[in-house]
């Protein structure tokens, strides 16, 4: 991508190197090279030639947010806004200046502008959703990962971080659901953060082991040994498994001898319950001569 965006910048040199467009071509190729400083010079140098070009102020906030400078960056985005208000890039970066500056109730009124703007876009409901988390206010955390999730994931995560919320609400099944849906997706597309699918596994593995489970708690145990972070903690799981599973083992044989037990003593017992050995024996007399 580097190298289309360098041959795009000298087709534009070529032509006309003092295009508005020019500057921001060659502004975000040196963005791409993480250049900050020499790309905030030609964004700048774009507004010089074009005031009102939208664009050129997103994106030097942008840099601005690169380079650490928050306040250049919030007045690079409220410039923004001010050449066109439904610019919800320019609301999504202040949001971010003042996530990063820890001052939520800001962030999240300006991300909730610019969900406003892109109601379908996924990475403005999780933004939403992580204010009301850091608020403290959950139940509106949860319905925003929930909806994220409903409407396409472009990031792939508000099914773990609703998952992440439900276990800190200790609901559990809720949990377990969505951790179960989340270690899914993450099989089927191979993409997927290891810390994150191994404390999915190891929060299935426990509930299921709580649960009674125990082929899927194994099953579950067995994916967390493949993780460094679940290793030592998986193999508690799994003799616990083990240890489970011989006391009903156990159980079960003295049980089935119990049984083989009481047959046998009731082969012994008369019709009335009563033990042969105990009935009493009976008085027969024989005298010669009586026959027929």
């Amino acid at each position: 991508m580097r190298a289309d965006l360098a041959h795009l910048a000298h087709r534009c040199c070529d032509i006309d190197k003092y295009r508005v467009e020019t500057c921001c071509v060659i502004g975000n190729y040196y963005s791409l090279r993480q250049q900050h400083e020499k790309a905030v010079m030609y964004f700048q140098r774009a507004l010089k030639l074009n005031p009102h070009y939208l664009s050129a102020w997103t994106l030097m906030g942008h840099e601005f947010m690169e380079l650490k400078n928050t306040s250049a960056a919030l007045q690079a985005y409220r410039q923004a806004i001010e050449v066109n208000r439904r610019d919800y890039r320019a609301w999504y970066g202040l949001g971010q200046t003042y996530e990063i500056l820890k001052m939520y109730h800001y962030c999240l009124y300006y991300y909730r502008q610019a969900q406003q703007l892109r109601p379908n876009d996924s990475r403005m409901v999780v933004a939403l959703g992580e204010s009301y988390e850091k608020l403290e206010r959950l139940q509106e955390a949860k319905k925003c990962f929930r909806k994220a999730h409903s409407i396409g994931d472009v990031e792939g995560m508000a099914i773990i971080k609703l998952a992440k919320l439900h276990e800190r609400l200790s609901e559990e099944p809720h949990a377990a659901a969505a951790y179960t849906e989340y270690v899914n997706e993450a099989n089927r597309q191979g993409i997927f953060n290891p810390e994150d699918l191994s404390q999915a596994y190891k929060y299935l593995a426990n509930f299921n082991f709580a649960q009674g489970q125990l082929d899927e708690a194994y099953a579950a145990a067995q994916k967390c040994t493949e993780f460094q972070e679940t290793r030592e903690e998986a193999k508690v799981i799994l003799r616990n498994i083990q240890d489970l599973r011989s006391k009903k083992e156990t159980v079960s044989d003295i049980r089935m001898d119990d049984s083989c037990g009481s047959i046998t003593t009731e082969r012994f017992h008369g019709a009335d319950h009563t033990p042969i050995s105990s009935l009493s024996p009976v008085n027969l007399r024989f005298t010669p001569g009586d026959s027929c």
